[in-house]
């Protein structure tokens, strides 16, 4: 199966509508969105940025087949989840301080804090107006599932952040916080195509269970990169979560092992908490911690609930009636997802 191929398809079909939205925003929003999705440079001229991985717009696009429709039925729900992710994106960058994203400065960073807010609620506002304009009864049911989807969003943001500020942290939590912040979205993107394309709420609950658990998987993997990531393939600094005291699946599973390595962990990152140098910190004093992280069992343990998560999302797919090809086609982009680099 080429996952490049089913990647592209999606991004082929929702830019075009993407583009149409965005060019309704009022400037100077709109330059700064387009900006952000890496159309144009910090001057304004065209570029070919990076538009990120596009998984929730190929979910989006694939899931309209299994109720027999055409890709193109899922485009409006592949766009607004698109919107939402975007909106999450940019004020995620500006609450965690984070000055990179696609191998570029973020929006904040280039037009500053207040145009990365204001741009980040205009695409929200856009979602629900990309399907809502749908006037059908489908798009009235697929808009009550982004909205759901969006405050568990939101909802999983504010764990992220209480957490930071926290000693400890449960596996438990920080599974709750992760299956919000990622599973909630990944979630809708998986059930809005096969909404719209008139899915019973059976069938759509079933595809949300299989984007569920692929968005845990998905973020297990993100924490794993966010920590041994290559910068030339994320597009972050080196060690980017734990420069930012996140208490991502490694290091909640490291501190809840037990052992000589959890424990000096424990001591250390308590300690960190009231440095006033961190920020400071060098490039050997967050590779040592890294390295207290893997030794105590974080980076094992978080790989394997990667393929665990993995593994109950296929088998939600079972309890669904679709072509082989599409359901190969599912299993292809949850594969993609646990072994992906970037």
């Amino acid at each position: 199966m080429d996952v490049t191929a089913l990647l592209e398809r999606g991004r082929t079909l929702a830019t075009p509508v993407l583009r149409a939205a965005v060019d309704r925003l009022a400037p100077p929003m709109d330059t700064v969105a387009a900006y952000h999705f890496g159309w144009i440079d910090a001057q304004g001229n065209p570029a070919d940025g990076d538009g990120g991985k596009a998984v929730r717009p190929a979910l989006a696009v694939l899931s309209a087949e299994v109720t027999g429709a055409a890709p193109e039925v899922g485009v409006p729900g592949a766009v607004a989840v698109e919107l939402v992710h975007n909106f999450s994106l940019l004020h995620d960058d500006l609450m965690d301080g984070d000055e990179q994203r696609r191998h570029r400065d973020t929006v904040w960073k280039v037009h500053g804090p207040a145009q990365a807010i204001l741009v980040g609620d205009a695409l929200f506002a856009l979602a629900n107006e990309v399907l809502l304009e749908l006037g059908t009864v489908e798009a009235g049911r697929a808009t009550r599932r982004l909205t759901k989807a969006s405050r568990s969003l939101i909802d999983g943001q504010a764990q992220d952040i209480s957490y930071e500020h926290r000693d400890r942290v449960s596996v438990e939590e920080c599974l709750e916080m992760e299956g919000n912040k990622t599973g909630a979205l990944l979630a809708c993107a998986s059930s809005i195509g096969a909404v719209l394309g008139g899915a019973d709420e059976r069938t759509a609950d079933t595809l949300e269970k299989y984007g569920y658990h692929l968005g845990l998987a998905f973020q297990a993997v993100d924490d794993l990169l966010g920590i041994w990531g290559d910068p030339d393939a994320t597009g972050k600094q080196t060690w980017s979560d734990l420069r930012q005291r996140k208490k991502s699946l490694p290091v909640v599973a490291a501190l809840a092992a037990g052992g000589a390595a959890s424990e000096r962990l424990g001591e250390i990152l308590t300690a960190d908490a009231k440095a006033s140098d961190f920020a400071n910190f060098s490039e050997e004093e967050f590779a040592a911690r890294a390295a207290l992280i893997e030794e105590a069992g974080g980076r094992e343990w978080t790989a394997d609930e990667a393929r665990r998560q993995h593994t109950i999302a296929i088998e939600a797919l079972d309890a669904v009636d679709m072509p082989d090809r599409v359901r190969d086609r599912f299993t292809a982009l949850a594969d993609f997802v646990v072994v992906r680099k970037r």
